[in-house]
């Protein structure tokens, strides 16, 4: 026998209610659908559950291919480990078929992309390097980089351009048609490069110029200012690996844009990233469209998955490549 005083509660009389009055979030026709062989990645698109993050990429393809069609701005916010998870032909493929209007890069991007083509490698081994002080101090890195961004300074440039700019002449070419930065100048699609002072192994090198530093990332700042406001009624915009410093200058530059009296309503934001942080989670996700339309969307996973994916769902959704494009 129990000691205690209180005594479990009778649940006699509790009222129930039949299920179809109920209802359910659920149900069998949103089910996903076995896979059939050689049906293509349509197919397998079709084949997903209309449930969750299975229905926010389906609608992710939806705006994207309503911006391209409505040619309104498709801007991809691209942080370091995209181009460490060697998806830069994925998007320069994507460029050239008309799914990008523009490249938003950290700093740590624009660093991956530029040594893929001036050595065809990246990413270096920070913990053996890091204790006798010789991570971030490859030469010709600091020293390109740092010398692009001066004459980039000198020619009233943005730091995306005056690189891109300066693989021109010294990019390997066995390497240069893998680099964003590169294939972008080529192709005069914006290529913008947000940094924060310090946080970039190119800084510590003594050819950096704090000053040009300073001056080409505002510049990229303003010129992202500009590619915002083709957000406005049915743009997309891309936050892919950036947990920091790219959610934070995109809301900053939702709100310069918005002060000075552009319309930016009804657009589309996705974050896709193995984690879902907070910035991105606010800053790009939410924060953007209150009281202001529009929808955002988190999608979670390996960057060497899913970008592959959604760019397979994009071509094969109707990529057919255009005169003049810059890549086959």
């Amino acid at each position: 026998m129990s000691r205690y005083s209180e005594k479990p509660i009778s649940l006699e009389g509790l009222k129930t209610i039949p299920i179809g009055e109920r209802g359910g979030k659920v149900r069998v026709e949103d089910f996903a659908h076995p896979y059939r062989k050689g049906g293509g990645i349509n197919a397998w698109l079709e084949s997903l559950p209309r449930i969750l993050a299975a229905g926010s990429f389906r609608a992710v393809i939806d705006a994207m291919r309503r911006a391209r069609d409505g040619k309104r701005a498709l801007l991809w916010g691209i942080g370091g480990h995209v181009v460490k998870c060697g998806l830069a032909d994925v998007l320069l493929n994507l460029m050239a078929h008309g799914w990008v209007t523009g490249f938003v890069m950290n700093g740590a991007a624009s660093i991956h992309d530029f040594e893929i083509a001036i050595a065809g490698q990246t990413s270096e081994d920070v913990e053996a390097v890091l204790p006798d002080g010789r991570f971030g101090a490859a030469e010709e890195t600091g020293r390109e980089m740092n010398l692009a961004i001066s004459e980039g300074s000198r020619d009233s440039l943005g730091m995306g351009e005056a690189l891109g700019q300066r693989l021109q002449t010294i990019a390997k070419p066995e390497f240069a048609t893998h680099s964003l930065l590169y294939g972008a100048y080529q192709a005069a699609v914006p290529v913008t490069v947000h940094v924060a002072v310090g946080t970039d192994t190119p800084h510590t090198h003594p050819a950096a110029d704090a000053a040009a530093i300073g001056e080409t990332t505002h510049r990229d700042f303003r010129l992202l200012c500009t590619l915002l406001r083709g957000l406005d009624h049915g743009g997309v915009y891309l936050n892919i690996g950036s947990a920091v410093v790219l959610p934070e200058v995109f809301l900053k530059a939702v709100s310069t844009v918005r002060n000075l009296g552009n319309p930016l309503t009804e657009f589309t934001t996705v974050n896709f990233d193995f984690l879902q942080h907070y910035r991105p989670i606010v800053n790009v996700v939410e924060r953007p469209h209150t009281r202001s339309g529009g929808r955002g969307y988190a999608i979670t996973g390996h960057h060497e998955l899913m970008i592959p994916l959604l760019a397979a769902a994009l071509i094969e959704d109707g990529g057919k490549r255009e005169e003049g494009d810059a890549r086959p």
